[in-house]
């Protein structure tokens, strides 16, 4: 698997990095513990979590194979604060107090005394932006970050924080496919002027660039269930659905998995440092990585990029 810089820092990543937002709920340890080393095999080195992931159950199951499935030297961890659930509520808190207990918080549970990427999680409109900055200096002049970064902000929130950071920040995750391109009007110029790479999540659109949701909803998906339909059925009619046929098309005439053309189309955007996957199952995950992401030829890029330009 290819590695690549993220932004203009000296961190190198995996072009994939694994998701771990369902270990603990829909994925158990067992099934975790076979995607770590059927990713760690196809040469991936990236792996993506969060202090709110399944009330930390996430990064726990993580920190369980740490060690014993692949030493802590050959992965990059990345991890973020600023979100947490309490009493099934979700509470937004990028405080100093609320980032560096969540920091305390993720390097117990996954057993290291540092963290390779630490990101601030959301926007806090209730924080004041230089003491959400202060606490990821702090993480980083204490040798318990690497690096820091940020999440979910759009461009002039990146640009800001970048500004007044006395850290640099290196990498901003942000949903980014063919079915959700919002990202390029102001994210990836943002990103690029300041130095940062983007790590992508949701590339499969949530799922329906497989295509697995054309014509019908399966009865074992995310879009199938109660807590989950909405943050599929967004993707399933209209503007999405034409961009999906359209994707099956492509990929038909390149004899390549419609998955495998969604991310190398990712991938071949220059501000794309990678790819977060969240297969929720070994076959998912499978199915990825026997994607080849060979850059895709110019007139389908150029056909792809069309048929999901975002309207004026």
């Amino acid at each position: 698997m290819e590695q690549r810089f993220m932004g203009t820092s000296g961190l190198r990543v995996s072009a994939l990095t694994l998701g771990t937002m369902t270990w603990g709920n829909e994925t158990d340890a067992e099934t975790a513990r076979a995607q770590l080393r059927d990713f760690l095999d196809a040469g991936g080195t990236t792996l993506d979590t969060a202090v709110s992931y399944v009330e930390g159950r996430s990064e726990a199951i993580l920190g369980e194979l740490i060690g014993d499935v692949v030493p802590r030297c050959d992965v990059v961890l990345v991890s973020k604060a600023g979100i947490s659930h309490r009493r099934g509520k979700r509470m937004v808190d990028t405080s100093r107090r609320a980032m560096l207990s969540g920091l305390d918080a993720s390097l117990a549970r996954l057993g290291t005394d540092h963290l390779d990427l630490w990101l601030a999680n959301i926007w806090d409109e209730n924080v004041p932006l230089e003491e959400t900055l202060g606490a990821l200096e702090y993480a980083v002049s204490s040798g318990r970050v690497r690096y820091a970064g940020v999440s979910n902000y759009n461009g002039w929130q990146l640009a800001r924080a970048a500004t007044l950071s006395e850290t640099p920040l290196i990498a901003n995750q942000v949903e980014f496919s063919l079915l959700a391109r919002t990202a390029e009007q102001e994210v990836l110029p943002a990103a690029d002027h300041v130095g940062a790479g983007i790590m992508c999540w949701a590339p499969l659109g949530r799922g329906v660039l497989t295509g697995k949701y054309r014509g019908h909803i399966p009865a074992d998906s995310r879009g199938a269930s109660e807590s989950m339909g909405s943050y599929v059925e967004k993707y399933l009619q209209g503007r999405p659905a034409r961009i999906t046929e359209a994707l099956m098309t492509a990929a038909n005439g390149l004899g390549r998995a419609p998955l495998d053309v969604a991310l190398s189309w990712l991938l071949g955007h220059s501000a794309v440092a990678s790819a977060i996957i969240g297969p929720r199952t070994q076959e998912q995950l499978k199915e990825i990585l026997d994607s080849s992401l060979a850059p895709l030829p110019e007139q389908i890029v150029t056909v792809l990029s069309e048929v999901s330009r975002l309207k004026n």
